[in-house]
């Protein structure tokens, strides 16, 4: 098998093609042929040493592939089964070993380049949206990166929910995109104050939540946009770590509250993996979610997957076919 490996933290350069010996699946385990790999600023944080994880490092946590054998006592998948993943180290490569009650079979509708757009991105947007602060019908909330791949994603289930969508974008071409996927309105941020132009759109009193994927360049403000009792939902650091804070500022900013979730702990059981992967799925399969895969590189081309990613200079997932 091939796989992307790191054998020192760096820049996408550190990424290396290497061959290693073909993995045989134990017990309660599937052996997956990768048909495509998601590539997420998770990955990115790995790779630089940002997130601390051993070396030598096998890239890649989410994808989506065929069912090539299994091991003793797997009940949840069967040799041929089209499936997806998310959360399995390793899974930049030609094949991966995954414990079987962590796959999730793929509608006949979808291609595996959807199933790995699908999973890491829209399980985010849908546990941030229904879970971490669940909207309704009346709200306001400001959609950080609105035209990346999650931003897309929770545009159209946060739009769905019945909350009014204020978004943040970079140029006009990523605004309309924005909009296209269920924006109400979008800021943006190279020419505006995405915090002025919020307290005025809601007319001074701000929004119940923030979902903000960018982390220290909109750490601060976004918490000023956020009405008292407000939620301002850090589930990224694209722009880098934000630094050490005091928590009297949420009181004195209005009795806020600051969560920084992760999909882990949002599918932390196989009934919960199976409700938000179905909703997902299915509302791809159904045609109500739009799933956008902007770009697809050969596996061996990742570090230029990660540098456009990380120059945010694309929108939707970008993948790569081994």
């Amino acid at each position: 098998m091939k796989a992307i490996r790191v054998h020192e933290h760096g820049g996408p350069e550190a990424m290396r093609l290497e061959e290693l010996p073909d993995p045989r699946p134990g017990p309660g385990q599937a052996l997956v042929k990768v048909a495509a790999c998601g590539v997420n600023f998770v990955d990115i944080y790995q790779r630089s040493g940002l997130y601390k994880v051993p070396l030598p490092l096998s890239m890649g946590q989410e994808g989506a592939g065929m069912v090539e054998a299994i091991g003793p006592g797997v009940a949840e998948a069967r040799v041929g089964d089209r499936v997806a993943w998310t959360g399995i180290q390793g899974s930049y490569a030609t094949h991966v070993v995954v414990p079987a009650a962590r796959l999730v079979r793929l509608p006949p509708p979808l291609t595996f380049n959807d199933g790995a757009a699908a999973m890491l991105q829209g399980m985010t947007a849908h546990y941030l949206v229904h879970t971490t602060y669940p909207l309704k019908q009346g709200d306001t909330c400001v959609v950080h990166a609105a035209a990346g791949g999650v931003g897309l994603l929770l545009c159209q289930m946060a739009s769905r929910a019945g909350a009014r969508v204020i978004g943040t974008a970079s140029t006009e071409q990523k605004a309309q995109l924005a909009r296209a996927a269920g924006a109400d309105e979008v800021i943006i941020y190279t020419r505006q104050d995405f915090e002025v132009e919020v307290k005025r759109l809601t007319g001074g009193r701000g929004v119940q939540v923030v979902y903000d994927s960018v982390g220290k360049d909109t750490f601060d403000k976004s918490l000023n946009c956020l009405l008292p009792r407000g939620y301002l939902v850090l589930y990224g650091q694209s722009s880098g770590p934000v630094p050490a804070f005091d928590p009297q500022v949420l009181n004195a900013k209005g009795s806020l509250f600051l969560t920084r979730p992760s999909l882990a702990h949002y599918t932390a059981t196989r009934q919960e993996l199976l409700q938000r992967a179905g909703d997902v799925l299915g509302g791809a399969a159904s045609g109500q979610l739009k799933l956008r895969v902007e770009k697809t590189f050969a596996l061996k081309d990742a570090a230029e997957a990660h540098r456009q990613l990380a120059g945010r200079l694309t929108t939707g997932k970008l993948l790569l076919i081994p």
